[in-house]
């Protein structure tokens, strides 16, 4: 019989049967298309060795007037600038202490008994007393965490623990103790009245003097993440020292002469308060806005969850967390990578700036600065409908006034605006069930007019929006939109398969990006069991397909500036998409592993069994750095459609086969044949490839097959 040439329609299909998609594909991870056929996605490269505190989720990158191509980084606890594979932090200071507001306590006792049992979860010491709720004590090379007292003895204990040791977590040995040995701690007292603080936010301690010990006056004075909140009034740090030598971090436990506070000079400088990693719900009377949900119950929202936006104002950056206030960083300043952002209300010839905003962009018209989800002007009050923008080339003037063209809006359709893009001609504002359209007017006409262009919308997040090709897309809760001049659901062969398996908890977390160079928009999000993203969706605005598959990822950035697109791990680093055709987001080369499984097929309609025994494949290596790379065939057979695969009581099987190509050869001279033997009404194939240093391309195999009957 002929050979059967096998070629499936481009893009995978996952909104009905993997019968009724028959001649389409219906399964796969890491592979895109390229003209109708599939192949594996690039690689990535960390791009450098660096890494940065907390998951990023904010991007932005741009160019100084100096030439210094920079890229802001927006995380749960700090906000830097990336320059040369460093990162600067600039966080801005929220708060600083008066001198002497500040004091220190470093306890240590003895035993009151033996330590008998290496396994023993209770310690009774001699006197509690100054000792923190929870810390980190060292009873002789011992290293002990505990997570309470009662009636002096150290409860909940985790013995043999760990402590840093040039930044590196080193783990002690848990042993027995005799009565009388001393306890000392790694955790120090700090006493600040009203601090406001949250554990997890960073301090610079300056002008303390020694305890009298080991905890001297340079161990204080640096830069602390608070462990834990004891009190309104209290909570605690871990002493650490500094080598000058390896430039890394160890902890330092105190000693019986750590009996100082630390003088009456101590200043404390706190920055921006940090948040959780991802989104808390919380439901019920209180979590929404006022007066929304059903009587009684009220309605669910989430907190505890920082999202910075952030925008050039000419070469400088202005910048903010959702709910936040807002911030500017000077780059024209004398080493500004070593200065911190400040307040942009506390700029010379600041007036009536914004004190919250929901987010925050620069129109590239004359350069107005846009808060949306604003304080009311002339009141503290956040209206979450509320437009504000700034005068002319300006971004410290927000008077309203006859001459000004500084001004405000309220939009009526829905809720609360959750993000902004700049488009073409105008700006686009999105509500949670509405998208607006903000033009320039001029100041007769009152500077800036809203349009409702699309209405009974929804959008995922803030960052769900993205903008290519001459169109913006965003991801909705339920569906995908496109506005190309109007707003129109964007038909999506994935839809179910990605919203049926959705943590809708973590909406906020949802972000898109382009990947310019493959016509893609790429959306990330969380699935069902999942607190932090380990999905993707991929939408091919020029060849109109979709493909999907499973990647953590934080943050995405597609730059001109740059050449390739940029995205933020949950490891605290920035990788290279595109660059390579491995995983190296280490350093060291993993495989990235991809597939590709097709829907099924039949020889007319399945009225008769097929027997396949030979395939002529075609596949290109093109791009491999392995000298033999190789990908795996597998055809697997059903007896009836949907019987399920290597099912004898269906009468099925499933045979596999290697393509390779070797050193020596072309990139598309392959394994000429694979003998098979595969039997069923509908078969279906998978393609695969796990190695490193592989990067395949499908063609279009041939199957010698012919009908079989039944037995």
């Amino acid at each position: 019989m002929p050979l059967k040439k096998l070629l499936f329609k481009s893009g995978v299909n996952r909104e009905n049967t993997r019968y009724t998609n028959e001649g389409g594909w219906f399964e796969c991870n890491n592979i895109r298309f390229r003209q109708g056929t599939p192949e594996k996605i690039g690689g990535w490269t960390r791009i450098n060795s660096s890494t940065f505190d907390g998951i990023a989720r904010s991007l932005h990158n741009w160019i100084t007037l100096s030439g210094q191509n920079l890229i802001g980084v927006g995380t749960n606890l700090k906000f830097l600038i990336e320059n040369g594979g460093a990162y600067n932090d600039i966080t801005p200071v929220r708060s600083t202490t008066s001198s002497g507001d500040v004091t220190f306590s470093a306890s240590n006792t003895t035993l009151s008994a033996n330590v008998s049992s290496t396994s023993a979860t209770t310690i009774a010491i001699t006197d509690a007393t100054g000792f923190p709720i929870a810390g980190k004590v060292l009873i002789n090379s011992e290293i002990v965490d505990y997570t309470g007292i009662t009636d002096n003895t150290l409860t909940g204990c985790t013995r043999g623990a760990s402590k840093l040791v040039d930044d590196v977590a080193t783990s002690t040995t848990a042993a027995t103790h005799s009565s009388g040995a001393a306890v000392t701690c790694f955790t120090i007292l700090v006493t600040d009245a009203a601090h406001g603080v949250v554990a997890g936010d960073f301090v610079t301690f300056s002008g303390a003097a020694s305890l009298g010990g080991n905890i001297t006056a340079t161990v204080l004075n640096r830069n602390y993440q608070i462990e834990a909140v004891e009190t309104p009034d209290t909570y605690t740090i871990l002493a650490k020292s500094f080598s000058d030598s390896t430039l890394k971090f160890t902890n330092v436990a105190s000693t019986s002469s750590d009996s100082g506070n630390g003088g009456n000079s101590v200043v404390a400088t706190y920055q921006v308060s940090t948040t959780a990693a991802s989104a808390t719900e919380v439901r019920g009377w209180g979590a929404g806005a006022w007066g929304s949900g059903p009587f009684g119950t009220g309605e669910t929202s989430t907190e505890d969850f920082r999202l910075w936006t952030q925008s050039n104002f000419t070469e400088d950056l202005i910048f903010g967390p959702r709910g936040g206030r807002l911030y500017y960083w000077d780059a024209s300043v004398d080493s500004p990578l070593e200065t911190r952002a400040v307040e942009l209300s506390t700029l010379a010839g600041a007036s009536n700036v914004p004190t919250v905003q929901n987010g925050i962009l620069v129109s590239d018209v004359s350069n107005f600065v846009f808060c949306f989800g604003a304080n009311i002007y002339g009141s503290t009050t956040q209206d979450p409908m509320l437009i504000r923008w700034s005068d002319i080339e300006s971004a410290v003037n927000w008077e309203v006034t006859a001459t000004s063209q500084a001004g405000f809006l309220t939009l009526s359709k829905g809720t609360e605006i959750v993000g902004a893009k700049q488009g073409r001609q105008e700006i686009l504002i999105w509500t949670d069930s509405a998208l607006y359209a903000l033009q320039y007017v001029g100041i007769d006409s009152g500077v800036w007019s809203s349009q409702l262009i699309g209405e009974k919308i929804s959008i995922a997040s803030q960052n769900a929006m993205v903008t290519a090709g001459g169109a913006t897309y965003w991801m909705g809760k339920d569906k995908f939109y496109q506005y190309d001049g109007r707003v129109q659901t964007l038909p999506c062969d994935l839809r179910k398969h990605v919203f049926t398996d959705f943590n809708t908890e973590q909406y906020t977390q949802v972000f898109g990006g382009s990947n310019e160079g493959y016509n893609e928009i790429w959306w990330f999000y969380c699935s069902s069991s999942a607190t932090n993203i380990d999905k993707y969706i991929v939408y091919n605005y020029v060849e109109n397909i979709w493909y999907y598959g499973s990647m953590a990822r934080s943050a995405w950035l597609d730059s001109g500036l740059r050449n390739f697109p940029l995205a933020a791990t949950y490891n605290g680093v920035l990788v290279d998409h595109e660059n390579g055709i491995d995983d190296n987001e280490t350093g060291t080369t993993a495989a990235i592993s991809s597939f590709i499984t097709s829907a099924e097929f039949d020889l007319d309609d399945g009225h008769q069994f097929m027997l396949m025994s030979r395939v002529i494949p075609d596949v290109s290596f093109e791009g491999s750095t392995a000298d033999s790379p190789v990908v795996t065939m597998t055809f697997f057979g059903l007896g009836s459609s949907g019987s399920g695969y290597n099912n004898p009581a269906s009468e099925s099987g499933v045979n596999t086969g290697t393509i390779t190509r070797s050193a020596t050869s072309p990139v598309e001279v392959y394994t000429t044949q694979v003998h098979t033997r595969v039997r069923g009404r509908q078969m279906s194939l998978k393609i695969e490839s796990s190695a490193t240093g592989v990067q395949w391309q499908l063609g279009a195999p041939r199957l010698d097959m012919r009908p079989d009957g039944r037995r």
